[in-house]
């Protein structure tokens, strides 16, 4: 608990408001622009095999269905592939960028992946922490065990590398760091889902995960450019015997920009926010099934952030669609959504909530302007005002039009106060988590049904509580969205990865 000030001086300071946003350079420094994939010197690197065939979508939501794949190379390259693998490479004016599986602000992918796996043929002989290089669909050895892990089961641990976002949005990038973690948490549980493996969140201390993977050897890394520990998994049912510690590891990291910005802010928030990880509370409700779709892997491949929206309807169908398949996010009780509906076919234009955990609908209404309404619109949506609010969500979203251009938007609101008593400053982390993990659902299932979605960083954080009359701390936003059909720039040609 004594962290808390930390996290809330943090969360306030890098508020954005209509006459300062949080503190960064306000220009892009190329010249220290960050390589993108981390790589280890010396490290061996074994190539991941390609496996293309992946199951419907819609069946990754029915337990049980899916028959479980062996652990193999084989199946292993497929969970790294449509989870944090390369998606597709874009062409324009001469330069050239990649997109990944996994949503990332700015494209900048802090995130960096570690498993410790048990002997798998064709890979390793021994039980072995490796490193996912996405650039190559390759593993780094960088450590073998002389005991054994369990044969049927293995860890995925997920870090951040702060910098990678730091050089382009300053202070408030950490937000966007656990942002992205939940991006790739949700990822690698889809991926997980397409094999019919289990994929378990551990509620692991962060020094236990930084010691796994060896993360707190400092020396092999540039002090501005360390990597912060931020989930463990369990992948598989199966008896798990963590690794005895410490040991060395002798492969140091690449460096990846050869100056760096300071922002002591910054430290200040990581520290305050390690320790033990909350054991997730989970929601009620279960999702319903989906209609049948395309094939899950190709789904993955074709999810994008739209850049603009062309201003056309959706029908209540596809809108609650995607409110239910926020529900396939288990662990994420402490989010509900407040939404401008702008063009639903079918439902008023207006404001409304999604209160996706119903236990908590009167502490929202008691927190909220007393004079919304609360228009009952079943199953969790309730109408709280009508009226156009495309000028509002604009405003909001930093004064971006593609917040108004959707069929909708919407703001993620977060049981904020009441998560930092339970779990401590370790909880603020938790909630963005929250958030990423809902955020890479829905960017997946508006690709499934034809629509397009964008993840919104910047808003104007005390604006939106102001609109809903909130007067304290009890419920925050910390991630915005908005879904509709996206503007194709015919311009940009796309190639696939991977083909050489």
């Amino acid at each position: 608990m004594k962290n808390i000030p930390a996290v809330l001086e943090y969360h306030d300071r890098t508020k954005h408001r209509p006459s300062r946003y949080a503190a960064s350079l306000g220009y892009m420094d190329w010249a220290t622009q960050p390589d993108p994939f981390r790589r280890y010197e010396n490290a061996p690197l074994i190539a991941l095999k390609f496996n293309d065939n992946t199951p419907p979508y819609h069946l990754l939501f029915e337990p049980n269905l899916l028959p479980e794949a062996p652990l193999c190379i084989e199946s292993l390259s497929q969970l790294l592939r449509y989870s944090l693998g390369l998606a597709a490479i874009k062409s324009h004016g001469g330069s050239e960028w990649v997109l990944r599986c996994n949503a990332s602000s700015g494209n900048l992918h802090p995130t960096e992946c570690y498993l410790i796996l048990p002997p798998i043929a064709g890979l390793n002989e021994s039980t072995s922490l490796t490193h996912y290089a996405p650039k190559e669909h390759a593993l780094e050895l960088l450590y073998r065990y002389h005991e054994s892990i369990g044969e049927d089961t293995f860890l995925i641990a997920l870090s951040s590398i702060i910098w990678r976002e730091a050089w382009k949005y300053g202070e408030r990038c950490w937000r966007y760091c656990q942002l992205d973690a939940g991006h790739a948490a949700a990822s690698i549980r889809i991926s997980a889902a397409m094999l019919g493996w289990e994929c378990t969140l551990i509620a692991a201390d962060s020094s236990e995960i930084s010691a796994l993977c060896g993360l707190d050897q400092c020396a092999r890394y540039d002090v501005h450019e360390r990597e912060s520990p931020d989930l463990l998994f369990q992948i598989r049912r199966g008896t798990l015997n963590k690794p005895s510690l410490p040991f060395l590891i002798e492969s140091p990291a690449n460096r990846l920009s050869h100056s760096h910005h300071h922002w002591p802010i910054l430290e200040t928030i990581d520290a305050a926010t390690q320790g033990s990880y909350p054991s997730p509370i989970r929601l009620k409700q279960k999702r319903r099934t989906p209609p049948p779709s395309k094939s899950s892997g190709e789904i993955v491949l074709k999810r994008r952030s739209a850049q603009m929206m062309d201003g056309s309807s959706i029908t209540m169908e596809q809108f609650r669609q995607m409110l239910d398949a926020s529900l396939y996010c288990q662990d994420t009780a402490d989010v509900h959504f407040v939404l401008f509906v702008h063009r639903i076919e079918g439902l008023e234009k207006g404001l409304y909530i999604y209160i996706r955990d119903p236990d908590e609908l009167q502490s929202l209404q008691n927190a909220m302007d007393p004079a919304f309404e609360w228009f009952d619109c079943t199953e969790g949506l309730y109408r709280l005002q009508k009226g156009d609010y495309r000028g509002a969500a604009q405003m909001i979203s930093c004064n971006q039009e593609i917040a108004k251009d959707g069929a909708f938007s919407f703001g993620m609101l977060c049981r904020f106060f009441e998560s930092l008593e339970r779990d401590g400053a370790i909880g603020y982390k938790n909630l963005y988590h929250q958030c990423g993990m809902i955020g890479q659902i829905l960017y997946l299932e508006a690709t499934s049904l034809g629509l397009s979605a964008t993840g919104i960083g910047c808003f104007l954080d005390d604006e939106f509580h102001a609109l809903l009359g909130l007067q304290d701390q009890r419920y925050q936003s910390l991630y915005h969205f908005t879904i509709g059909r996206a503007v194709i720039d015919m311009r940009i040609a796309t190639y696939q990865p991977y083909t050489h």
